[in-house]
């Protein structure tokens, strides 16, 4: 990253209407335009969220099909509209499974092309206590390769959610050269209120990076309920922009030099030992 990249997380409360969703989701990036943003990051389930497994099996696109469906669509005509990279959160994917779909963040150029996917890796098969039982594998095909992909001149590694519990995945990311995380999510309310901050905040410290985390906020169908607190953090783990209750957009700053100065007066990169050597293998 050589320059300032001006950057958004957009904050949402979707529901089981995917129509519904992307004039939100549309609105949202307007907004995030206007106020300069050059990277937009929707969070998980931007289009769709709740309802049964079937219909998502119904939402479900090939993003790699002739004639994009209406969720890709939407991003190549949005990231064309505004000139701007959009880092669509997680959307349903069709896979070579019949029965489930991938949970996929799609990084989409000013161009309006797809020009890289994340498959979301860690599956969300917990019972944390709000009452609801989540079993994503059921529904959902974990991905295999963590991916970092250059937008506006910056280096971001793509997670999904669940994978934020995993530190292993964000180190080999920023081995791969991340200079920025993103954390597109629809954390849990019980969760959330505990974990949410902890967790982006030592990513942030652990990795020297910016952690951009878009989230979902407020009750969904079934009884689901969502955290919220959409957040940018700085390398040095300070939240420096974070969204209040309900929908909107938090927009904060990428500023290399800063980047750099937290890693050259604290160079615990360059100290690693447990894994380095395989890395330089």
């Amino acid at each position: 990253m050589r320059e300032p990249v001006v950057v958004a997380a957009v904050q949402m409360n979707s529901q089981a209407d995917l129509a519904e969703n992307l004039g939100r989701a549309e609105r949202l990036v307007a907004e995030a335009a206007a106020r300069g943003a050059q990277i937009v990051v929707l969070p998980e389930n931007f289009a769709f969220m709740g309802g049964d497994d079937d219909e998502r099996l119904r939402v479900a696109e090939d993003l790699d099909a002739h004639e994009g469906g209406r969720i890709r669509s939407f991003l190549a005509e949005n990231a064309t509209k505004h000139g701007l990279w959009i880092l669509a959160g997680g959307l349903p994917e069709r896979s070579p499974d019949p029965k489930r779909v991938h949970n996929t963040c799609a990084v989409v150029a000013p161009s309006g092309e797809i020009v890289a996917r994340y498959r979301k890796i860690h599956m969300f098969d917990v019972e944390v206590g709000d009452g609801q039982r989540y079993r994503e594998s059921a529904s959902c095909m974990p991905g295999e390769q963590p991916v970092v992909v250059e937008a506006r001149g910056a280096r971001i590694g793509l997670s999904i959610c669940y994978d934020l519990r995993f530190p292993e995945l964000y180190r080999e990311l920023v081995s791969r050269g991340a200079e920025a995380l993103i954390v597109p999510a629809a954390f849990t309310l019980a969760t959330g209120k505990d974990h949410w901050h902890v967790l982006l905040r030592a990513r942030a410290i652990e990795s020297q990076c910016y952690v951009i985390a878009a989230a979902q906020w407020g009750i969904h169908p079934k009884g689901r309920r969502t955290y919220g607190k959409s957040c940018i953090v700085d390398p040095w783990g300070e939240v420096v922009a974070q969204a209040s209750e309900g929908e909107g957009v938090v927009v904060a700053t990428l500023d290399p030099r800063y980047l750099e100065q937290v890693r050259a007066s604290l160079p615990s990169l360059q100290h690693q030992r447990i894994g380095a050597a395989s890395r330089k293998a």
